[in-house]
């Protein structure tokens, strides 16, 4: 499975938009009749939907059912968890370089045990990442670039995420949009402040990266399928074992964008809300606080 490293870097969006967004050409798999799951939540005076986002796709994963077209349609409002505008675009990078890089001097390479730094050689040969590029970086840093260049590879990227293709959708429109988070909560999340923990945890994900490809199929299958049970199978089993992890990457935010949503449904508007889609399962998730809250949630 998915360590809670990596798994926070797939429930926070932001990260991935650091990356590339162009592809090799080569042919990807389509995935047949997808029906990703899709809520709509009732309001005092305004409607919600909610659509659980993969943050990185191949091409030719035709999500739009007619149903989510719809829902789109009818918006006056997209939320999204933070923005992708210049300026945020501007400041996760000012962030990255204050926060990504080892001290003058340090070698990620030299910081790991030879197995660690086996492990370590044998990603960057995979990757075709130079050495030179991640050394000099943090390791929860090396660690993200390293797994979006794996999806990559595998024809998947943030350019073709459903967050992304509604961002550029709804300011092509002219439509409002909003957002649950800030940048500064989302750096607070993903950026370790344990340097012994956080080493750890790169060699440990460095060990599981073979796995990568068939985890992140199996979500996609999911995912396309609007498989719920499974879908937090994947994402959240991990916090089982580690409830301070879920109470920060999960319950805090859930509750907090719970609190935001029913806010705004007191508005006579139409909402089209896209989160990562581990936020809408499982227990403690935004469905099924809405619906504890006592609003009427249609919907898997």
């Amino acid at each position: 499975m998915i360590r809670l490293s990596r798994l926070a870097g797939i429930l926070v969006l932001e990260f991935f938009l650091l990356f590339p967004r162009s592809l090799a050409e080569r042919p990807a798999a389509a995935v047949p009749s997808p029906h990703p799951a899709l809520w709509q939540v009732h309001g005092k005076q305004g409607t919600a939907y909610l659509f659980g986002s993969i943050h990185v796709l191949p091409p030719d994963v035709h999500w739009r059912t007619a149903e989510i077209a719809t829902a789109i349609e009818r918006a006056d409002v997209f939320v999204f968890e933070i923005p992708n505008d210049a300026e945020t675009q501007a400041r996760i990078g000012k962030l990255v370089a204050a926060k990504g890089q080892l001290p003058n001097g340090l070698s990620l390479r030299s910081m790991l045990p030879p197995a660690s730094r086996a492990d370590f050689d044998a990603d960057l040969a995979r990757s075709h990442i130079p050495l030179a590029f991640l050394d000099g970086k943090r390791p929860w840093l090396a660690d993200l670039y390293l797994v979006m260049n794996r999806m990559q590879q595998e024809n998947a990227t943030s350019g073709l995420g459903v967050d992304v293709t509604l961002m550029r959708e709804a300011a092509g429109n002219g439509k409002e949009s909003r957002y649950l988070e800030t940048l500064d909560t989302q750096v607070a999340l993903i950026v370790p402040s344990d340097p012994k923990l956080e080493l750890e945890e790169f060699e440990a994900d460095l060990k599981e990266s073979r796995n990568e490809k068939d985890e992140f199929d199996d979500l996609l299958d999911a995912w396309s399928h609007g498989e719920i049970g499974r879908i937090d199978a994947l994402l959240n089993s991990e916090f089982a074992s580690h409830p301070a992890a879920k109470k920060a990457l999960l319950d805090d935010r859930n509750r907090a964008w719970a609190r935001k949503l029913e806010t705004w449904l007191g508005e006579d508007k139409t909402f089209f809300v896209t989160v990562g889609a581990g936020h809408l399962t499982g227990q403690g998730s935004l469905v099924q606080l809405l619906r504890g809250d006592g609003y009427r949630v249609d919907g898997p």
